[in-house]
């Protein structure tokens, strides 16, 4: 029986070049073995979730997330509580797109990012579960949480990262410490900090190394709380972090390993950031759910000790031959394709 696969892409991710390039990652993935079809998220309320639930269910072999953070967050959510879940691939299309950073996928070839799951590698990633919700990536809660909110749509679409950094250097001046209550593995911490962290991977942010020995599939989180909120420390954190992840042994960052967290505010309230977007309120509890998810990565450029575990490495879509031709698809036959159909609108 030929494999399934579905493509969930967000038509409004990053500069709306996924419906371009839509055909050619078609016509890759059909060489690559999989009776693939497309669907375009609408604008209700989880759209990619509900959809990527629907193939989960239906047998589907591979669910491909096409968009931002946002859109493998809501693709995650719709196949991470199935006893049977498909393998999953990211196409990346939106602004920071940290998880495809992480993973090692091209960020701004959509065409590239399909020959990757083209070749056929993949890792059982850990997935953090949040209450009833996943994640891929981080959880938060503090500065992290103002930041992310505080961006526009549309100002994340046109500028990328740098409206991140624009906004986090307007509310810099405006942090302040909020006591929380945190208890990890063979730990609690119980003050006052300006934020904690929650991470998956090693890129966080755009910053790759905030957590510089990050392993994808170990069972563990990384949690960061950073405990002072004085803007000329935190910039001074931040140097660190961008010269070789110096921050990791510093005494106003507390820096573990753990399988589960139990925060709780303690004075008032305490948002809690998912992925980039509102997750809810402490208290909250979050879990680890170690290679809950196997996802097409390129392997070959992955960091020492990123895998973590042994893993049987998984079988090519296709035969070696067969994936050699995936590979020079974007070459001359994709160059004729493309100018043929430009004589065509013509």
């Amino acid at each position: 029986m030929q494999k399934r696969c579905r493509i969930i892409y967000n038509p409004t991710s990053g500069r709306e070049a996924m419906k371009n390039d839509l055909v050619y990652i078609l016509n890759i993935l059909e060489r690559a073995g999989y009776e693939t079809s497309a669907f375009q998220t609408t604008p209700e309320p989880n759209s990619a979730r509900n959809e990527a639930l629907r193939v989960g269910q239906a047998g589907f072999n591979l669910v491909i997330a096409a968009g931002g953070d946002g859109t493998i967050n809501e693709v995650v959510n719709g196949i991470a509580p199935l006893k049977h879940r498909p393998k999953m691939g990211i196409i990346p299309a939106g602004t920071t797109n940290d998880y495809a950073r992480a993973l090692k996928i091209p960020r701004d070839d959509p065409i590239a990012a399909a020959k990757v799951i083209a070749k056929g590698k993949t890792i059982k990633m850990d997935i953090g579960q949040a209450n009833d919700k996943y994640f891929v990536n981080i959880a938060g809660g503090g500065l992290l949480t103002e930041l992310t909110y505080g961006v526009p749509s549309e100002f994340k679409s046109l500028f990328g990262y740098l409206a991140y950094l624009f906004k986090g250097a307007e509310l810099l001046p405006q942090i302040k410490p909020i006591k929380m209550h945190l208890e990890y593995d063979g730990g609690v911490f119980n003050g006052r900090a300006s934020m904690f962290f929650l991470a998956l991977t090693n890129s966080v942010g755009g910053f790759e190394q905030l957590v510089p020995d990050a392993s994808l599939d170990d069972g563990k989180f990384t949690l960061i709380v950073v405990k002072t909120s004085n803007l000329m420390e935190i910039l001074q954190l931040i140097t660190m972090v961008l010269n070789g992840g110096k921050h990791v042994k510093d005494p106003r960052i507390l820096y573990v390993k753990t399988s589960k967290l139990i925060a709780r505010p303690v004075d008032e309230k305490m948002m809690i950031n998912i992925d980039g977007e509102y997750g809810g309120d402490a208290p909250m509890v979050f879990h680890d759910l170690k290679q809950h998810i196997e996802m097409f990565a390129n392997t070959d450029q992955l960091p020492d000790g990123a895998i973590s575990s042994e893993q049987t490495p998984a079988e090519l879509t296709a035969s070696q031959h067969f994936v050699e031709e995936v590979e020079d698809l974007t070459g001359q036959e994709l160059k004729q394709t493309k100018q043929a159909d430009s004589k065509t609108e013509d």
